[in-house]
């Protein structure tokens, strides 16, 4: 998984903002224990930054 990274969700998103839910659902996490591997880019990295309390991620 070279240059890649895994993210699962781990906590709910109940509650949150919408900008929160709107980043959620742009990594492609739209239920709990889901978990996606996606290409590791700033702008992934940016989104991961912003939803940190909620996910779990792993190289």
């Amino acid at each position: 998984m070279d240059g890649q990274v895994k993210i699962t969700l781990t906590k709910s998103y109940i509650g949150s903002p919408q900008k929160i839910r709107a980043t959620l659902v742009g990594l492609g996490l739209t239920r709990m224990n889901k978990t996606v591997v996606r290409k590791d880019t700033p702008e992934l990295q940016g989104m991961l930054r912003k939803v940190w309390h909620l996910i779990k991620v792993e190289a």
